[in-house]
This record gives C-alpha cells, sequence and structure tokens, in this order.
C-alpha cells in the first residue's frame, strides 16, 4: 500500500426519505434563533413553504440567489442579514443557492444547513466559487463547509429530467478529478467510483422515468459520495475549465460540466490510465471519454458548448484564462491541446485526446 494523506470534511449528513422535517431539529441543535431561509427566485414558494415549518427559529427569506454567485447579489443578501439578525442560515436549492449560503458565511462565520435539490454535490465541499465583473474566482475555506447537510429524495422528485442528467454528469466529474487529483488517496478512490457507478445506473433510469424514486435516491447517493470526494481532495483541469467557461460566458453550470467532461478526461486520461480505467469500470464501457459523451446524450443533454451560449470567439479567450493561473493537473497544460479540448466540445464533437 502507498502511503497517502485523508483529510474528512466535518459535516452532519442526514439522508433519508422525508428528512425535511428534519430541518427545524437540527437548528435546534445549533442553537438557532433568528434563520435566513434562502433560495432562488424559481424555488421562492419552497422557501416560504419551508420557512412557515420553521417559526420556532424565527425564519426570513431571501429568494435572490443566481448562478455563478456574483459578489453583488452577496452583498445584498448580507443586508437581509443585518438587518434581521440572522444566526443561522437554510439553503434550500442547488449550487447557486448554496453558493450563496456559502458567500454569505464566508464573510460572518455563520453556520449552514444546506439541503440540496439538485446532484451538484457542493453542499459537502469546503469550496467556494464567485464572480466579480465577469470573472470567477474559485477559494476554499473551512468556513464555507455547511454545518449540516440534509438530503431528502422528495426534494428531486420534480427536477426536470434534463436537469437532473447535467446536474448528476456535473457529480459526476467531481468524481472523475477525484481520482487523478494530487491529493487522491484510497478512501476517496473508493467513494468516487461508488458515486460514479451510482450516478451511471441511475441518470438514464431518470431520463426514461423521472418518477423511478429508486433511480432518484441512487443519484442523490452518488451525488453525497461525489460531493464529499470534492470536498476531501482538489481540483484540476476540468474544473479550471469550467469555472472560467463558465463564469465568463454566464453559461449554465451544469449544463458546462456536461459538455466540457468527456473532453477533459480524454486530454488527462494518458497520464492517468489507471483513473480512466477505474471510471470506465464504474460505467460499465471499453472506453471512459466516451462513455462520458454517450451518457450526456442518453439523458438528453446538449453536447455543445455552443448550443448554450458560448461565442466562437470565445475559445481563444477561454484558453487564455484556462492558462492563466492554471489549478494543478497530472498532463502539463500546453496550448495547442487545451484550445483543440475547448474547440472540440465547443463544436459538440466527440471527445479525442489532443496531440501533445
Amino acid at each position: 500500500m502507498e502511503n497517502f494523506v485523508y483529510t474528512g470534511m466535518p459535516a452532519r449528513v442526514v439522508f433519508g426519505d422525508g428528512a425535511l422535517a428534519r430541518v427545524g431539529d437540527e437548528l435546534t441543535r445549533l442553537g438557532a434563533r433568528r434563520v435566513l431561509v434562502i433560495t432562488t427566485p424559481h424555488q421562492a414558494a419552497d422557501g416560504r413553504a419551508l420557512a412557515a415549518n420553521l417559526s420556532a427559529h424565527d425564519p426570513s427569506l431571501y429568494a435572490g440567489a443566481v448562478m455563478h454567485t456574483p459578489v453583488d447579489v452577496t452583498e445584498q443578501a448580507l443586508e437581509v442579514v443585518r438587518e434581521r439578525g440572522v444566526d443561522c442560515l437554510v439553503a434550500l436549492g442547488g449550487g447557486s443557492t448554496i453558493g450563496l449560503a456559502k458567500a454569505i458565511a464566508l464573510r460572518t462565520d455563520l453556520p449552514q444547513v444546506a439541503v440540496p435539490t439538485t446532484y451538484a454535490g457542493s453542499e459537502m465541499t469546503p469550496i467556494l466559487g464567485e464572480t466579480r465583473d465577469g470573472v470567477k474566482t474559485t477559494q476554499k475555506s473551512m468556513k464555507v463547509l455547511p454545518e449540516v447537510v440534509i438530503y431528502d429524495v422528495g426534494l428531486t422528485m420534480t427536477l426536470p429530467a434534463e436537469l437532473s442528467g447535467t446536474s448528476g454528469i456535473n457529480a459526476i466529474a467531481h468524481c472523475v478529478e477525484a481520482l487523478y487529483a494530487q491529493e487522491a488517496n484510497p478512501i476517496i478512490a473508493m467513494l468516487a467510483e461508488q458515486g460514479i457507478a451510482a450516478l451511471g445506473r441511475a441518470l438514464p433510469g431518470i431520463a426514461l422515468d423521472p418518477g423511478d424514486r429508486a433511480a432518484r435516491s441512487d443519484a442523490q447517493y452518488g451525488a453525497f459520495l461525489a460531493g464529499a470526494c470534492l470536498g476531501a481532495v482538489g481540483m484540476a483541469l476540468h474544473h479550471k475549465l469550467c469555472h472560467t467557461i463558465g463564469g465568463t460566458f454566464d453559461l449554465p453550470h451544469a449544463e458546462t460540466h456536461t459538455i466540457v467532461l468527456p473532453h477533459a478526461l480524454a486530454y488527462n486520461g494518458p497520464a492517468v490510465p489507471k483513473a480512466a480505467a477505474t471510471v470506465a469500470v464504474a460505467l460499465g464501457v471499453a472506453d471512459a471519454p466516451g462513455g462520458l459523451f454517450d451518457l450526456a446524450g442518453k439523458v438528453g443533454a446538449r453536447r455543445a458548448l455552443r448550443d448554450i451560449g458560448m461565442p466562437e470567439s470565445g475559445i481563444d479567450r477561454a484558453t487564455d484564462l484556462a492558462l492563466a493561473n492554471p489549478y494543478w493537473n497530472p498532463r502539463p497544460l500546453e496550448r495547442d491541446g487545451i484550445r483543440a479540448l475547448i474547440a472540440r466540445a465547443w463544436a459538440g464533437e466527440e471527445p479525442s485526446v489532443p496531440a501533445a
């Protein structure tokens, strides 16, 4: 057995059908007296319903979370926190909502209860991505790790099938990069392989029958494992590209991850053959990048960055940004190879190993 370092994230996880009913108990355990429920505008009604059940904790609602956690939205939410004397945050939603709660916690050190309704996985990580003046930056701080995460499969049952697919592949991306991260270790490798397998079997089932509760539960379990992987190890090329492209061109987060992932793994695969083989086994395919590309097709996801709003003129800009202050990566970042990767993802072509 080779040497390794493993750091477990100190989050409390409550997983199970009907777990939403335990939010109040968890707030009591945290000593919360005045909470702020956070959602996107689309989920405001769900936020009001949750707040109505938290009357013992003097709830308020902020329904202004948006993609990529822009700093100006965080500042607006902070005004509500100060005015109401909030002492705990409850984030109900996907990555946008949980990201806003994290951004508030970074500035206030308030405790968080995350109640995810998608498969993003960010609820299990001490990672925050924020956007200022069109540029997205990422940082890692234990101040942004939620204290409690509540997984209730009932909250995912109305998640549209296409969004379920892209959200789930976004989670798979966390597992894939965890297998070859600089801090990779055998504990996380086991979680990553299980996460990929759970999501790989669940997502096509959800696409065929969005009401399949067993598939939904598998997907949520896979997302939990994916988030745990991302929280415990670092990120590499795939996440750098997605943060750069998504933040610069204001592209939808999960769709960007879904499109880029096969191409990023094709680029890195020759440098990490064992990790690529693990992904292939977990998906039950012969070729990992091709299997991920096909999975996106099975769930009805778009597979070209041009189809979600990235201009062709952005390929060179994205290449420049990806090479500026790059994340650690198992294969050196070379301009021609990175540009070819982005160009293929822009056009929606099948993944191919770019020339070194």
